[in-house]
């Protein structure tokens, strides 16, 4: 038997690192202001988990999909109003109950990151809008 000594390969002079491109771009900085879609989730979540219910279980009685209702609650799909009047409905909310509870937690995160104070909107003057007396108790959206 012959023995050959194994000669090692000088090892290569080293190249300057190749720059790394992400496959993603980084996450945005979370804005300042919340999102909609998390408020919304937020409050679902919280109130279900108030009323001692499982996720399976508001999504059967609200006829909505569990992993659906679940991407709803975590702020990653944007619900539309009748999936969130469903869900309100299951959780023995009225559309109007549930946007008011987001609403005051919108209020409330907003105290907590801005200075500056917000300042209601003035009612419209009786002799601008005739019908706005019977109209007080009304919840407007605005897009």
């Amino acid at each position: 038997m012959s023995s050959h000594a194994s000669k090692s390969a000088p090892a290569p002079a080293s190249a300057p690192a190749a720059p790394v491109i992400p496959l993603r771009p980084a996450p945005a900085a979370r804005p300042s202001e919340p999102l909609w879609r998390n408020v919304v989730g937020d409050v679902l979540r919280r109130e279900r988990l108030a009323q001692k219910r499982t996720l399976k279980d508001v999504a059967d009685a609200g006829r909505i999909s569990m992993p659906y209702l679940s991407e709803v609650e975590r702020g990653r799909k944007e619900a539309s109003s009748e999936v969130l009047a469903a869900a309100a409905k299951a959780l023995g909310l009225s559309l109007a109950e549930l946007l008011a509870l987001v609403q005051a937690e919108l209020i409330r995160l907003a105290s907590r990151t801005q200075v500056r104070s917000v300042q209601p909107v003035r009612p419209v003057s009786q002799a601008a809008a005739p019908h706005s007396a019977s109209r007080q108790n009304e919840v407007r959206l605005a897009a």
